[in-house]
């Protein structure tokens, strides 16, 4: 069953066209991932479904219903936003009661009800120390609990998350995104969460949305469009690529220090693109020979920087490989190796 459904979406502040013409379905019970860089649309596409700006065309569908231009209150959506949005002057327990003690009377629940609610999602969110504290006394994971427990309280169909970890520091927001992955796993509320980190999206989404000025890239499984970007915006934008300027040479066709296998290269193709981890150091027909300039230790990686012997200027290949890998083949500056490209994409963009 699909719980949102998006056609032919369109919003302009202005001069700025925010969405052009964007159409997407998400499943129930799905966890999304909307990408991409600052200013792509996704923070106005999650008020757009929640009711918080309206399209200037297209159609939203929840569950069904076409909200388009329902408000807010009959949407059944939850929006955690970055800065948390809590009640300073209201306790943990308060914060989460209030989407739920708000309602019109003859839709809110009986007190009891409300404190069995906010109790049980103390006990989810692992904050029923926390109950009678104030928002000035938590740690920033702390409240970005709450306000998730807050979203949470009113039941709603579809989850929204703004960059709901960009405000914490490193460790936190890893801990709080896998614990929020196995939240989802539990409750399986269809869910939006918008971010710009790549790693975030591929570590908890179900299927990752890449969006660029306002038009969606690709969207897929998250390893799927990692290995098969659709295009050169989004081969850049998931994960590091270094550009070869494609060059024909007599017959052949070569990229950077490679000659690619023939009618391996669209006609059309005018760069290359690749990852540092799918330059390969071994002898093969399709390697070249490339002088190590610098190896450098980030964690358990190694960071290789290559060019042929006796050119100038900057360096021509980035690799990327286990370091205990590069300690077996005895990687120094100015020893010659072997290297051939693993994988690798030519785009006409």
């Amino acid at each position: 069953m699909t719980t949102v459904q998006l056609r032919g979406v369109q919003k302009r502040f202005g001069d700025h066209v925010a969405l052009q013409d964007f159409s997407l379905d998400v499943a129930s019970g799905e966890l999304l991932a909307l990408l991409g860089p600052s200013g792509c649309g996704k923070t106005t596409l999650l008020r757009i479904i929640a009711g918080l700006e309206h399209a200037d065309a297209g159609a939203v569908w929840l569950g069904g219903v076409e909200a388009t231009r329902l408000p807010v209150q009959q949407r059944r959506v939850g929006f955690v936003f970055q800065n948390y949005a809590l009640f300073r002057h209201l306790s943990v327990a308060e914060n989460i009661a209030f989407g739920l003690r708000v309602r019109p009377r003859g839709e809110r629940p009986p007190e009891a009800k409300i404190q069995a609610r906010v109790d049980e999602l103390l006990g989810l969110m692992q904050l029923g120390f926390a109950k009678d504290r104030f928002p000035a006394q938590l740690s920033g994971g702390q409240r970005q609990r709450v306000a998730l427990a807050r979203a949470l309280a009113i039941d709603p169909a579809v989850l929204l998350l703004d960059e709901p970890f960009g405000a914490l520091d490193t460790q936190v927001r890893t801990d709080l995104r896998r614990w929020l992955r196995t939240l989802h796993d539990e409750l399986h509320v269809t869910s939006l969460l918008v971010t710009h980190d790549q790693h975030e999206a591929l570590e908890v989404a179900d299927r990752v949305v890449v969006m660029n000025r306002g038009h969606l890239e690709q969207v897929g499984e998250p390893q799927s469009v990692y290995e098969e970007p659709a295009s050169a915006f989004v081969h850049r934008f998931l994960g590091e690529a270094q550009v070869f300027d494609l060059e024909t040479r007599g017959d052949a066709v070569h990229a950077g220090p490679w000659r690619l296998p023939g009618g391996s290269v669209p006609t059309d193709a005018k760069r290359v693109l690749v990852r540092p981890h799918d330059v390969e150091f071994v002898a093969a027909p399709d390697s070249v020979s490339l002088e190590v300039l610098q190896v450098r230790q980030v964690g358990p990686s190694a960071r290789v920087t290559l060019r042929p012997r006796g050119t100038q200027g900057p360096a021509l290949v980035e690799a990327q490989l286990d370091h205990a890998h590069a300690v077996t083949l005895a990687l120094e500056p100015g020893r010659e190796v072997p290297v051939r490209l693993r994988h690798w994409k030519a785009y006409a963009d």
